[in-house]
């Protein structure tokens, strides 16, 4: 007998009312159980276990079980590294194993629209290729310890201002080819135990409402098998949601949905079929999670976090780009150093929000650059800028420039402060805070040999970026962030990592921007598939560092292309040849060009990448597969991919800038791809949208009148709404305690963005959908009367 047959035997045990309460949540963390179904417990996160200690009846920020913090995934992308990550995601399982964790929330694996985002340190790239191959690789480490993973935030869920509304409107063909593709490949690929809905809205429908989107695409073409769970109070509603394919509400919410599930189910809205079959998912799960051949190779507590925080570190190193450098790096390890910027003191090494780890250890920059270089050399700190705000005074500016000028070589640490870049709202400009800028030009005034390093989420603004003697991004670290990153600077380790995003050279020049995070219910997608480096190549704006950049110590050289294969099935071959005197690595990139369309195509797209480690002189010869899909557009006429007959240019290189070989093959092809007119600029107009959308541009929901999709600021226009504001803030906030200035402004944005449906949620059972609806018709009614 299958499990979900054993599921199905399980369901038809259980009265209507245990099978409507199963399908929320019992708490903050846990599935609920009932007669013959035990309860499961879910936690975050993406790049390390947050299991929040306690009772678990609440959203603690600060208060989890300590675990090995790896790289956040905008590092994790950039070492194009598959083994590496699945290794990683055996370490994650492995300690959410030793804790009885059911299934860990994560990756994340949304695309980087625009670097702004203030989630995209959660996220691995602009592209859906690579977010799609790392999230897989990732998603079978963990399942390989007995633990599910949980892929997220389905879908389009692209900045965080106003996420819980706003509704993303965007092109079917956009959709499908950059942001639904990585989705795709991960769950077709690693066939993940969990998906998550996102909170925004998509073409107008609540993502976790949405049949197409979780039932026909996820299901029915993926063949997604698994639970589909809401984000944390992202239930929009409940009934609507079961019957579209979402099964899990989370986190519980005191039996807030069920009078309606109910309702739907005497009206004939929602079947008893719909209810029987999320159900069944559901059990099929916790059955999953309590199998003994699920079980990790090591007993649950036997973690060996020493291990881990040296993978971590490995991570780190793997994660680290080096940008530019005229050979200063790696660094002699003799004479002064000058070690500037607080960051080095005190590390920032991990997003803020729910990702937030309880790390094992922490590595500074600082004392591990001392342990590796005293005392054959001598190292000198100055903070130059408070650690919080990122301010500089003079007397900071002074204490460098006396420190760098009297150094041999100075090393500036930059970023972004917490409080910069977090979940819950997103960064209104891609320049440092003023004064990391301030202390990198003062130094770079008495000190040539200067290596500035970045320790951010997401790419910056750097325009003094070619005046360092080299310059390194380092992403957010990990616990090890620290030592990995000196690992790199002294030669220890290779720069691995290479950009998963592009660096534009000003924010403005990107076409997003014009349509981001700018309108509080609704974000039109206009520059289609404008994002990242398809926006750079196809429209000659030059970035400021390149998708795929990054330099190494030693030097390759890729040759001998050939292209072979039949029919749309197609394999490349190149010869990598470590040229340099140490070892060290590269990333094979292939890009496809379409020489002539009937639709507007980017001018190349990444279609397959291998990460390869070489020792001194040696050559190997490296394969990498292009499938259908990797010459294919989605046709919206009939709703397919399709591949159109012609040449394509194969372009082989080191990123999307750096191709030099090249190979054209022509296609047969009995596919149809129906013409469309290319748009007059890359972010289309009013008339030109409407025909990609197939219907006239759909016009934002009105702030008012007042429903459940309004948000706690939205009261703030009325005096009775002001009042009521307040009351449901008291509701809602009891469930929430954060750690630090970070998650405190991050939930007060999260709090005030809040809708109204989402603090019956979360007020633990002290307001119902009924009450709340009479407060809102109460509302209006006051507001009419005016």
């Amino acid at each position: 007998m299958t499990q979900r047959a054993t599921a199905a035997q399980v369901v038809a045990r259980l009265s209507t009312e245990d099978k409507v309460r199963l399908l929320s949540g019992r708490n903050f963390w846990s599935t609920r159980a009932v007669p013959g179904v035990a309860s499961v417990m879910l936690t975050d996160g993406p790049h390390g276990l947050r299991k929040q200690a306690g009772s678990g009846d609440h959203l603690g920020l600060a208060e989890s079980v300590p675990a090995t913090c790896f790289p956040p995934a905008a590092g994790l992308g950039a070492t194009w590294d598959l083994e590496l990550l699945e290794e990683i995601g055996e370490a994650l399982g492995r300690e959410a194993a030793a804790e009885q964790v059911g299934v860990l929330l994560g990756p994340g694996l949304n695309i980087k629209r625009h670097p702004a985002g203030g989630r995209n340190f959660e996220y691995f790239s602009e592209d859906p290729l690579l977010s799609g191959k790392t999230a897989a690789a990732m998603v079978r480490g963990i399942q390989s310890q007995g633990v599910g993973a949980c892929l997220k935030h389905f879908a389009a869920n692209n900045q965080e201002f106003n996420r819980m509304r706003v509704d993303t409107v965007v092109d079917e063909r956009t959709l499908r080819e950059v942001y639904l593709a990585g989705f795709e490949i991960a769950v077709t690929e690693s066939s993940p135990w969990t998906v998550m809905s996102s909170y925004n809205l998509l073409n107008g429908e609540h993502t976790g409402e949405s049949y197409r989107l979780l039932t026909e695409i996820l299901r029915d073409e993926w063949g997604f098998d698994g639970v589909v769970m809401s984000d944390w109070f992202g239930t929009a509603d409940r009934a609507v949601g079961v019957r579209a394919g979402m099964d899990l509400e989370m986190p519980g919410s005191n039996g807030s949905w069920n009078a309606e599930v109910h309702a739907a189910l005497e009206s004939g809205a929602l079947s008893h079929a719909d209810l029987d079959r999320a159900c069944e998912r559901l059990v099929e799960m916790v059955q999953r999670v309590a199998r003994d051949d699920a079980s990790p190779d090591e007993a649950p507590g036997a973690v060996d976090h020493d291990a881990h925080h040296a993978l971590a570190r490995r991570a780190a190193a793997a994660a680290t780009v080096l940008l530019t450098n005229d050979g200063l790096l790696p660094l002699a390890g003799t004479g002064r150093v000058a070690l500037l910027g607080a960051m080095a003191s005190t590390p920032r090494f991990q997003g803020a929000g729910s990702s937030l780890v309880n790390a094992t250890r922490v590595d500074s920059v600082l004392d591990s650059l001392r342990s590796r270089l005293e005392p054959q050399a001598q190292v000198e700190y100055v903070a130059g800028y408070d650690p919080a705000s990122g301010e500089a005074t003079p007397a900071d500016l002074a204490a460098a420039r006396t420190a760098a000028a009297e150094a041999d070589v100075a090393v500036v640490v930059v970023g972004l402060p917490a409080r910069h870049e977090s979940e819950g709202f997103d960064r209104t400009t891609l320049r440092l805070p003023a004064g990391h800028d301030a202390l990198v030009e003062a130094v770079l005034a008495v000190n040539p040999r200067t290596v500035v390093v970045l320790v951010n989420g997401a790419p910056v603004e750097v325009p003094w970026a070619d005046r360092p003697a080299a310059l390194v991004e380092a992403y957010l670290g990990g616990q090890a962030g620290g030592s990995g990153l000196v690992d790199v600077l002294t030669g220890d380790a290779e720069p691995g990592g290479r950009l998963a995003e592009s660096f534009p050279v000003s924010g403005a020049e990107l076409p997003a921007s014009a349509n981001f995070a700018d309108h509080p219910t609704q974000v039109q997608y206009r520059e289609t598939f404008h994002v990242g480096y398809r926006f750079h190549d196809t429209c000659g704006v030059a970035p400021r560092f390149a998708f795929g950049h990054g330099l190494s110590y030693t030097t390759f050289s890729l040759g001998g292309l050939t292209v072979s294969g039949s029919g749309q099935e197609r394999q490349v071959e190149v010869t990598v040849t470590n040229t340099g005197e140490r070892a060290g690595s590269t990333v094979v990139q292939v890009y496809v060009h379409d020489v002539a369309s009937s639709v507007p195509r980017p001018e190349q797209e990444l279609k397959a990448f291998a990460k390869v480690h070489l020792e001194p002189g040696e050559a190997r010869r490296v394969q990498l597969d292009l499938g259908r899909r990797g010459f294919a557009v989605y046709d919206t006429a009939t709703a397919a991919w399709a591949v159109e007959a012609g040449e394509f240019e194969i372009r082989v290189g080191t990123s999307s800038r750096d191709l030099p070989l090249r190979s054209t093959v022509v296609l047969d092809s009995p596919d149809t791809v129906t013409a469309v007119e290319a748009p007059s600029r890359p972010l289309v107009d009013d008339a030109e949208f409407a025909v990609l959308l197939g219907r006239s541009v759909p016009a934002p929901r009105p702030l008012l009148p007042f429903h459940r999709d309004s948000t706690l600021s939205d009261l703030d226009g009325t005096w009775l709404g002001a009042r009521l504001q307040k009351l449901l803030l008291s509701m809602a906030g009891r469930r929430v305690s954060v750690g630090d200035d970070a998650n405190s402004a991050m939930m007060e944005t999260a709090m005030a963005q809040m809708p109204l449906r989402g603090v019956v949620m979360a007020a633990a059972g002290r307001l119902t959908y009924p009450v709340l609806d009479r407060a809102i018709s109460v509302l209006n009614a006051a507001r009419r009367g005016r």
